[in-house]
């Protein structure tokens, strides 16, 4: 396996330095930046498997480097953040990031959370066979190698959990998936108290697919039930 590079952003000496140590006895290589003009400056001249970042950063905090991160990158990023609320965690996933973690934390979780995201992702970028890489369906066009998605021409942005949702079902259509179903195979770990984290995703990607207008929805909800692909 290609050696693995992780990029810790936290202005938090002590807080970076654990996560490091944990890290490395992984066997993977770590960056470690004190702000977010660091974190953009790291990514762009380093190939980085997956970013750590704290939300609170001088310079640019962890939302727009995010943002910036997301423009040309795919990779999991996970946030650690003293930001300890439902709605900060609803949040940080909305703007792109894989995983939210809170401090205090736990390292061994973090490490365990980290292992799962580089997984999914290896998964994710595995070749395929050619008939499955690209969906159609009602003028949407679903590239899987590229992870770009159409519609009627135009490019839609997503995020990689998007992504991920909006594959999944469009795979199988007219099957119903729970949150439970969604959660456990895009975010690759058990279900806990998941179902808010899957909805707002589905509603964010509906209002990108432009589902939140049109009458023929592409994404349709099945009341008690979950979602489903309406090809």
């Amino acid at each position: 396996m290609k050696n693995i590079t992780i990029l810790i952003a936290d202005d938090e000496d002590e807080i970076a330095d654990l996560v490091a140590l944990h890290i490395n006895k992984e066997g993977y290589h770590c960056i470690k930046v004190a702000d977010g003009k660091e974190a953009i400056q790291a990514i762009q001249t380093n190939a980085i498997d997956l970013a750590i970042l704290d939300i609170m950063m001088p310079k640019l905090d962890g939302y727009e480097v995010t943002r910036q991160i997301r423009e040309h990158h795919s990779m999991p990023i996970i946030f650690l953040s003293a930001k300890t609320t439902d709605l900060d965690k609803i949040a940080g996933l909305v703007r792109g990031a894989d995983d939210y973690m809170t401090k205090p934390f736990n390292p061994m979780e973090l490490v365990a959370r980290v292992n799962a995201q580089l997984r999914r992702s290896m998964q994710l970028n595995q070749p395929t066979a050619a008939n499955k890489n690209v969906l159609e369906a009602g003028g949407l066009v679903i590239y899987q190698d590229q992870r770009n998605v159409t519609l009627y021409g135009e490019n839609i942005e997503l995020t990689p959990k998007e992504f991920d949702i909006l594959y999944l079902l469009a795979s199988y259509p007219k099957k119903v998936f729970s949150a439970e179903n969604i959660f456990q195979q895009v975010w690759g770990e058990s279900y806990y108290e998941g179902g808010n984290t899957v909805m707002v995703h589905i509603r964010s990607l509906r209002k990108k697919l432009g589902d939140d207008v049109n009458k023929n929805k592409l994404i349709k909800t099945v009341w008690g039930v979950g979602y489903t692909f309406n090809a």
